[in-house]
């Protein structure tokens, strides 16, 4: 089995969203336009809530998936047909964009800390124009495994050894998980061999990816391989690997909208205008 290197480093870049939601932009920006099939990574961690009270009132979305990890804090969820859940520490939101829909995510707190992730899954051609659909996630549904001594893995998506994460079918066939490392401890985790894939250390110092150290806020993005090594260092450290198969079609973005022609892209401005979503 070829273990995985890193091939290139990221660190994220001051941004706000929504409202004026402040948060760090890791995948989508000019550093890394996007790492097939992921079009997007932000993280945003605040105590104050100036930061994010604002939220991210209703807005559309068609042609791919988001994902809302939370780590801290809790935000509530609502679209236009009807939906509506939690976001508390822990849980995770899969949202199938399809052909489209308009939602919200909007702060359930006044004070306190907020962290948390929004990743961006493209989806295939054929399945652009799908009907939304959701996977709320809640925390007590997300396996944990310790497979070293001194390693915890929440497996959110795709599996590690017996443990299968609750998120299902999937077209880019993801793996998710949050590693939490013990200083010192080291554990070889499988990967599929021809996803691409990244690590992204979120909390402590640093933490050693493939060999090199990787520090606090910055993402490795992993050459080909069917295992990638990750080891602490002298503090615990947290670190978010994601793994998902290419889906090499052409990639045509326009704000929320992502599609694979410049005339897909008018097309979905033209319904979003018209009310169709």
């Amino acid at each position: 089995m070829t273990e995985r290197s890193i091939r290139r480093r990221i660190r994220g870049t001051d941004t706000s969203d929504g409202a004026g939601v402040k948060l760090k932009r890791i995948i989508g920006q000019p550093g890394l336009d996007m790492l097939d099939p992921f079009l997007l990574l932000d993280e945003f961690r605040s105590d104050q809530a100036g930061d994010y009270i604002a939220g991210f009132p209703e807005h559309p979305h068609r042609g791919f998936e988001t994902v809302t990890y939370m780590l801290a804090g809790h935000m509530q969820h609502g679209d236009n047909k009807g939906n509506r859940g939690d976001l508390k520490p822990g849980s995770v939101q899969w949202m199938t964009a399809g052909r489209g829909i308009l939602h919200s995510e909007m702060p359930q707190q006044e004070d306190g800390l907020m962290w948390g992730f929004q990743l961006w899954v493209n989806l295939p051609a054929k399945d652009k124009m799908t009907e939304p659909r959701y996977q709320d996630i809640d925390p007590e549904r997300i396996p944990v495994v310790h497979p070293a001594n001194g390693v915890t893995v929440k497996v959110i998506a795709g599996r590690l050894g017996d443990a299968e994460g609750p998120v299902s079918g999937i077209v880019t066939a993801p793996v998710y998980l949050d590693i939490a490392l013990e200083a010192g401890a080291s554990v070889e985790i499988p990967l599929p061999e021809d996803h691409h894939a990244f690590a992204y250390v979120f909390d402590g110092t640093d933490a050693q990816v493939a060999g090199e150290k990787l520090s606090r806020s910055e993402l490795a993005v992993l050459s080909k391989g069917g295992s990638v090594r990750l080891a602490g260092r002298e503090n615990r450290a947290r670190v978010l690997l994601v793994a998902g198969q290419p889906l090499q079609e052409p990639v045509t973005r326009y704000g929320p909208f992502v599609m694979n022609t410049p005339e897909q892209i008018h097309q979905a401005i033209a319904d979003f205008r018209a009310g169709k979503f």
